[in-house]
């Protein structure tokens, strides 16, 4: 779709695939990298033509987390560069997640540090059986960043967060699906075509109707059961005055299968 130097972007079918492309350096954050995440996201957000996007990693590792080499090189300037680099990559999430297409992250290896807190945005995620999980932030006098203290007790609850952000265990692939971490582990081999796969059947779905099921799950534990049912009645009679909406009546009255088009 457009030329990048630290990630790959491609659309096909509706189906856009974002891969994180500094193998070399274990696809680990640096200023470039989270700025063309950024780029990336806004490009597929705003993409009348996106139903479904994925996002891994090239290589073993789906990412490392920040770049410790370009952390020690400024030195001083330490602050300001973190500082630049989670402007980007929250900005990227932020797109990522509010968008209507669903998000499927397919952690193809180690997550760690904002590489965990990556693999945590999807609306699925599917992880490989060799995939682990670290937060590692405090590993090296760090904090949380890219979501992860959003995210993860939603998904673990509070007592594994703290575990997990305190002392930096590793999760393996099947631990994280058992807490509810990701969706679902395949094997190595199997975890792209098993992505795309995902990707297909809800790139065939109703893209405005996931936005609205996006939006009503960021919203779910932040309002009281008058104020989401509310929520819920304006979105689903917005759907079903839609093109879709109507479509998937006619389908189902034809006792056929629906082509949404929104």
């Amino acid at each position: 779709m457009s030329n990048y130097n630290t990630l790959t972007l491609e659309e096909q079918n509706g189906i856009a695939k974002i891969t994180l492309n500094r193998p070399d350096a274990a696809n680990a954050l640096n200023v470039e990298l989270a700025r063309e995440l950024m780029q990336a996201a806004i490009t597929v957000s705003e993409s009348d033509s996106v139903r479904a996007v994925i996002l891994t990693g090239n290589g073993k590792l789906f990412c490392a987390g920040g770049d410790i080499q370009a952390f020690d090189q400024a030195g001083n300037n330490v602050g300001g560069l973190v500082k630049e680099i989670t402007a980007y990559l929250h900005a990227a999430i932020s797109r990522l997640t509010r968008m209507n297409a669903p998000l499927i992250v397919a952690v193809n290896g180690a997550a760690a540090g904002a590489g965990f807190s990556l693999a945590l945005i999807g609306d699925m995620v599917l992880a490989a059986e060799s995939a682990k999980f670290t937060m590692a932030y405090t590993g090296i006098g760090a904090s949380p960043d890219g979501s992860s203290s959003y995210f993860l007790p939603r998904l673990i609850g509070l007592r594994r967060t703290q575990e997990l952000m305190l002392t930096n265990r590793r999760v393996t692939a099947a631990e994280a699906e058992d807490w509810g971490m990701v969706t679902r582990v395949v094997a190595d081999s199997e975890l792209m075509e098993e992505a795309e796969k995902l990707a297909a059947q809800l790139a065939a779905g109703p893209r405005l109707s996931h936005g609205v099921i996006k939006r009503l799950l960021a919203s779910t534990f932040n309002e009281s059961l008058e104020t989401q049912m509310e929520v819920e009645s304006q979105g689903i009679a917005a759907m079903m005055n839609t093109a879709d909406g109507r479509e998937g009546i006619n389908a189902f009255k034809a006792k056929r299968k629906p082509e949404f088009k929104l």
